[in-house]
């Protein structure tokens, strides 16, 4: 890779989980290059539609691209069909978006549609992988040691957001390019996607 490239190539952890009825996602805040801490408020985690969010891993700029032209594509489509893009549909164009340009990127895909809850995890050249749960960036394997102790399937809404916090306070204990905070949200079919506040972010960490 160009060393300019690696330089300024983003640490980050995210996460994605399953649960009975919806989604939770979670991303830290911290960006780094090399061994600095460039900034300590990234969002890492996007809405793109109603029901439909991407957390990103990787170059900055490119993610923020991304997700600009994804909440531009699927608002189109939503027009144009009068029905919202299925999450499989959402992965799909993201994955041909990246196979014709590769970004330096790892995202998450996740959502609900008629057919439930669902994940994909898209590398920068467009490969797309589902799964009930799965962590990105540098910060993936201390989160990974969690995950698969404590996942199960039919867990409820809120011990699916456990779930996801802990894993994010375990990569920020033991990763440097993690940490800083955490955005947590949740996705249903029906109330969409909810990004719990600063405040109730706290009171849940507090209570765990």
């Amino acid at each position: 890779m160009d060393a300019t490239i690696d330089a300024i190539k983003t640490g980050t952890s995210t996460v994605a989980i399953t649960f009975n009825g919806g989604v939770v996602v979670g991303a830290d805040h911290r960006a780094t290059m090399g061994h600095f801490i460039a900034n300590k408020s990234v969002q890492k985690l996007f809405r793109i539609s109603k029901n439909v969010a991407l957390t990103t891993a990787g170059l900055v700029g490119h993610a923020q691209s991304l997700s600009r032209i994804l909440s531009a594509e699927l608002r189109l489509y939503e027009l144009k069909r009068d029905q919202a893009m299925t999450v499989k549909g959402a992965a799909t164009l993201t994955a041909n978006i990246l196979s014709g340009r590769p970004h330096y990127v790892q995202l998450l895909i996740m959502g609900v549609d008629n057919s439930g809850p669902s994940i994909y995890s898209i590398d920068s050249a467009g490969g797309s992988i589902p799964d009930v749960y799965c962590a990105t960036g540098s910060g993936s394997p201390f989160m990974y040691g969690v995950l698969e102790d404590q996942f199960k399937t039919g867990m409820s809404q809120d011990e699916a957001l456990a779930l996801a916090a802990k894993s994010l306070l375990a990569s920020a204990q033991r990763d440097a390019a993690s940490g800083n905070g955490m955005d947590l949200a949740y996705i249903t079919q029906e109330t969409g996607f909810n990004l719990l506040s600063d405040e109730e972010v706290t009171k849940f960490l507090a209570n765990l």
